[in-house]
């Protein structure tokens, strides 16, 4: 298997091809450094662009809803974005201004999963991609909520990745002569301290796998 992705049509870097990359693994980290994508679909002739949920198993993305929604209807061609925003770059000039991001979008038809067995894998690839722990922790979906389920899988084949990482551009411009700070202003996100359902009874703690992520990074 190629650790490159295909140039096409759809993928090719027209613009700040400098920014752009082939390069599978970094598809891959784009991916799995968050769990929240925009589908964009056509319904009825009119775009229509909804977040969902999503789980990387390999070289395939499940995506996730409910029966009724007709975004996940699945049958037709569909992209997939993916964007972390790493901070804000700040120039001399306004026009010079940009953001540092990781971005990643993807092509294709989608597939709804059918099959009772692969669902129940592709659900378990979902939760523990954005919880990891959480599938042999939390009770499982019952067959009546499996049927009110959708579960889309579409291949990783065709994708378009880009970085932008750095300062701003405008240090060996003429307006580095204005005397104006310039640079970068850093974002990041963290996971707070587990918050306890109100209602839960006494003496039930945070299990393991979600107290442990207390502090740590998103993405």
């Amino acid at each position: 298997m190629s650790d490159r992705l295909p140039e096409t049509d759809l993928t090719r870097h027209r613009r700040l091809r400098e920014q752009g990359s082939l390069d599978c693994a970094d598809l891959d980290a784009i991916l799995d450094a968050g769990f929240v994508c925009h589908l964009g679909v056509v319904i009825e002739g009119r775009p229509v662009v909804v977040p969902t949920v999503y789980g990387r198993d390999g070289r395939r993305l499940y995506l996730h809803g409910s029966v009724a929604s007709r975004s996940l209807a699945g049958g037709g061609p569909v992209c997939v974005t993916v964007t972390h925003v790493d901070g804000l770059v700040l120039a001399r000039s306004v026009f010079e201004h940009g953001v540092n991001y990781r971005s990643a979008m993807i092509h294709g038809v989608p597939r709804k999963v059918t099959d009772q067995d692969e669902k129940l894998a592709g659900l378990r690839r979902l939760t523990e991609h954005a919880t990891p722990g959480q599938w042999s922790y939390a009770r499982q979906p019952n067959r009546k909520e499996l049927a009110a389920t959708t579960l889309l899988v579409l291949a990783l084949d065709e994708a378009s990745v880009k970085i932008r990482t750095g300062g701003p551009d405008d240090g060996d411009g003429p307006d580095a002569e204005l005397g104006l700070w310039a640079g970068t202003l850093p974002l990041t996100s963290t996971w707070g301290a587990p918050v306890a359902d109100p209602v839960l009874p006494r003496g039930i703690p945070a299990p393991e796998h979600i107290a442990r992520r207390e502090g740590t990074g998103q993405g």
